[in-house]
C-alpha cells in the first residue's frame, strides 16, 4: 500500500494536475472571501466561480501529457479531448443546470410566500460562464509548464 501511494506521489502529471486543482479552487476562495468579506467551506468542496477548476485541471492534465510524451502522442490526444469536454460541460450543461435552479427557486419562492410551498433551495452555482472556463484553462496551461 505504501508503494501505491509513493508511486502517486511520484507521478509528476498526476501531481502537477492535482496542484492545478487545488491552486484554482484556492483562487476561488480568496475571491469568494474578497467579495463577500466571510469565508465559506463550501467556496473550496463546491463547484461554479472564478477559475474554474475543472478547467484548470483538465488543461494542466493535456498540456503536461504534451509536453512529456509530445503534443503528437495519442496520451495527448486522449487528455486534450478529456480536457475539451469537460470545459464545454462546465461552461454548458452545467451552467444551463444552474440557470434552471435559479428560475425553479424563484418560482418556489414566489410559491411559498403565497403559503403553499416550503421546499428548499437547489444549488444555483454549478456552472461556469465562458471567462471563469478560459480563465482555468489558461491557469492550467501555465502550471503546467512552471511545473516541466
Amino acid at each position: 500500500m505504501k508503494e501505491i501511494f509513493a508511486q502517486i506521489y511520484q507521478n509528476k502529471i498526476f501531481m502537477t494536475t492535482l496542484s492545478a486543482w487545488i491552486i484554482a479552487q484556492t483562487v476561488k476562495v480568496t475571491i469568494g472571501v474578497i467579495r463577500q468579506k466571510k469565508f465559506d467551506f463550501r467556496w473550496f468542496v463546491g463547484t461554479g466561480g472564478m477559475p474554474s477548476s475543472h478547467a484548470a485541471g483538465a488543461s494542466c492534465l493535456a498540456t503536461a501529457m504534451g509536453l512529456e510524451y509530445g503534443f503528437n502522442s495519442p496520451y495527448f490526444a486522449l487528455a486534450a479531448a478529456f480536457a475539451l469536454v469537460v470545459m464545454f460541460d462546465a461552461q454548458g450543461v452545467r451552467r444551463a443546470s444552474g440557470k434552471q435552479a435559479h428560475i425553479l427557486n424563484k418560482i418556489t419562492e414566489d410559491i411559498y410566500w403565497q403559503g403553499k410551498v416550503n421546499e428548499g433551495r437547489l444549488r444555483e452555482l454549478v456552472g461556469h460562464t465562458p471567462v471563469e472556463v478560459i480563465v482555468g484553462f489558461l491557469l492550467g496551461v501555465i502550471i503546467a509548464f512552471v511545473a516541466y
